[in-house]
């Protein structure tokens, strides 16, 4: 026999699968949630969903690295930070998790993350984008992480950007 029992509406994503209810929750927020006081309780009108199992299969999708996030996407732009600088940094490996959390933490960063070095070419394994109102905002906000990062950091660049890019994620059909 192929394929699926006509109930068993399950997508792999990522390795982990979703139930027809979770990818139904997956579709309508994908392009954001609903504008309004309670927006988990407008998603679950929507739905048809009682808004306790919406907030649990949420957590539950979080848990399982389905969802990796909910937060705000400003557009930087619009909030006048026109000036865009990805830091990339050298830093210890062994001590990437502890400096990578506490630059994370800064205000001004709107992300951080680790990647994989790239030798002889490339040494940076610690990124963070900086936005700000001029380059030299940037410059300064940069300034400041390399006195957190202190003798941990073995040389940075600053990469800025000279455009919009999409900024979206992957997106499933309803």
């Amino acid at each position: 026999m192929t394929g699926n029992p006509p109930d068993f509406d399950m997508m792999q994503q990522d390795g982990q699968l979703l139930d027809a209810i979770d990818r139904q929750i997956v579709v309508a927020t994908q392009a954001g949630l609903p504008l309004v006081a309670a927006p988990y309780d407008a998603l679950a009108g929507q739905l048809g969903l009682d808004v306790e199992d919406v907030l649990a299969r949420v957590a539950a999708m979080q848990e399982r690295g389905v969802i990796r996030r909910i937060a705000a996407v400003p557009n930087h732009y619009a909030l006048g930070y026109t000036e865009n600088g990805m830091s990339v940094w050298d830093v210890s490996d062994a001590r990437i998790s502890e400096l990578g959390q506490q630059v994370g933490a800064l205000q001004y960063v709107s992300h951080c993350y680790q990647r994989p070095r790239h030798l002889p070419l490339w040494s940076y394994n610690l990124f963070a984008m900086v936005h700000g109102r001029s380059r030299e905002d940037v410059e300064t906000k940069v300034t400041a992480i390399a006195g957190l990062l202190g003798e941990h950091c073995r040389g940075h660049e600053v990469l800025y950007s000279k455009r919009i890019l999409k900024k979206t994620g992957l997106r499933i059909k309803g």
